[in-house]
């Protein structure tokens, strides 16, 4: 009898609630395998995981390989673990033709029969193994140097997917459903607030993405409050965001409109570059600042409650503001180094922006994404995040709210 292409394989975790083994059931049969449960123990307590040993069928081992390269991502791992493969990178930003390619879920590799947790991780990046230091790292094409070992084919790499924390996770699991312009915001904000102060009681960090929106609906002043307050550890933004913060920190303008009234203002169309000008008067934000020209807004407390700011250019920017960082490459990189190790993001109103954080992130980041359009909401709740609250308002609205539920917390600084 021709023996059929099979491989047995195992996976853990908490697989029921998580749906993470319906998952892995569904892509073999989507792929026209079939399977066989050999082992499957239920975790009955809240703290016990789940476990589920399979044999993986298919009809030639070209469709078997194929199933198991989806399966792996999905948190399958062979019972007989094989050591990683690594091949030298032929030249400076070159990779080996089969080279793996990451997701946004935390991976390691198996070598020399033990595994390492990759660091730095981020969705469709590659892993380049260190083996004096014995550390795996996630990078980017361009920062690969001829010679480093790449992590080819899908052997000796787990992937830990998402799962869903059977004690609830505050507002990440009040939110079980898409996102809606019918879900209470106030409910949802308040949870939102409770989880910010949680995460930074525990002495973590939240990082903001936001965009000129926030200025242009009148919500510069509570985001300004939330970061004195000190519930922000970093700010990503971009050229735009800056200008109108410090257009109306100055004018009371934003793109010549009165924020306060909605009123047009004479030759207002000019003081987002008089704005501009006056950045260039004294060099820099942090110089208008120390000078006293700057006082209020955004900008001016990120800079005198020292949370560090990346403004990251783009080809349509008036200026840009001499803070701002026009190489994308340079920009890129400034904004993965303040997202390590953050635990917490908020994307306020920035679709473009807030995709380019969303691909730096694990995937066990928490986000929650604010903006008036439903479509980007759901966009970017489909990054791939295991707790992510959309809240489809206007964030003129939605800031408010949140800094008055923070300040009911009080002041968190030194967290």
């Amino acid at each position: 009898m021709e023996r059929v292409p099979s491989k047995i394989v195992e996976v853990k975790g908490h697989l029921i609630d998580s749906f993470i083994l319906s998952q892995i059931f569904d892509k073999i049969m989507d792929l026209q395998g079939d399977f066989e449960v050999i082992e499957f123990r239920i975790g009955k307590l809240k703290h016990e995981h789940s476990y589920a040993k399979l044999m993986v069928k298919a009809d030639t081992e070209d469709r078997l390989n194929r199933i198991l390269q989806e399966i792996y991502r999905l948190g399958a791992t062979p019972v007989e673990i094989e050591s990683v493969k690594l091949e030298p990178a032929p030249a400076d930003s070159v990779l080996p033709d089969d080279f793996y390619s990451t997701t946004n879920h935390p991976t390691f590799i198996y070598v020399d029969g033990k595994w390492i947790e990759v660091e730095d991780l981020m969705m469709d990046k590659v892993i380049v193994y260190y083996p004096k230091e014995g550390r795996a790292i996630c990078k980017p094409i361009r920062e690969v140097k001829k010679g480093e070992l790449i992590v080819v084919g899908e052997e000796g790499i787990k992937v830990v997917p998402p799962e869903r924390p059977r004690e609830g996770v505050g507002v990440f699991d009040f939110m079980l459903s898409k996102s809606s312009s019918e879900k209470p915001t106030s409910s949802i904000t308040r949870k939102i607030a409770e989880d910010m102060y949680r995460i930074k009681k525990q002495g973590k960090k939240i990082a903001v993405v936001a965009g000129p929106a926030v200025v242009h609906t009148g919500a510069a002043e509570y985001l300004a409050k939330i970061i004195r307050l000190g519930y922000v550890d970093a700010l990503l933004a971009g050229n735009a965001l800056a200008v109108h913060d410090v257009e109306y920190a100055l004018f009371g303008t934003s793109l010549g409109m009165n924020v306060k009234d909605g009123t047009l203002t004479y030759r207002g169309y000019r003081n987002h570059m008089a704005a501009i000008n006056e950045v260039f008067k004294y060099g820099g934000l942090k110089e208008m600042v120390r000078k006293g020209r700057l006082t209020k807004g955004i900008m001016y407390e990120c800079i005198v409650n020292n949370v560090p700011y990346v403004l990251a250019g783009s080809i349509r920017d008036d200026g840009p503001l001499p803070d701002v960082i026009t190489d994308i490459v340079e920009a890129q990189k400034a904004y993965r180094r303040l997202l390590k190790n953050v635990s917490m993001v908020l994307m306020l109103s920035t679709m473009l922006h807030s995709i380019a954080v969303g691909n730096m992130l694990s995937s066990h980041v928490k986000t929650v994404i604010v903006d008036i359009n439903p479509a980007v909401v759901t966009k970017l709740m489909d990054r791939g995040t295991a707790h992510a609250a959309g809240v489809v308002s206007d964030v003129g609205a939605f800031l408010p709210l949140l800094a008055n539920e923070l300040e009911k917390f009080g002041s968190v600084k030194g967290s």
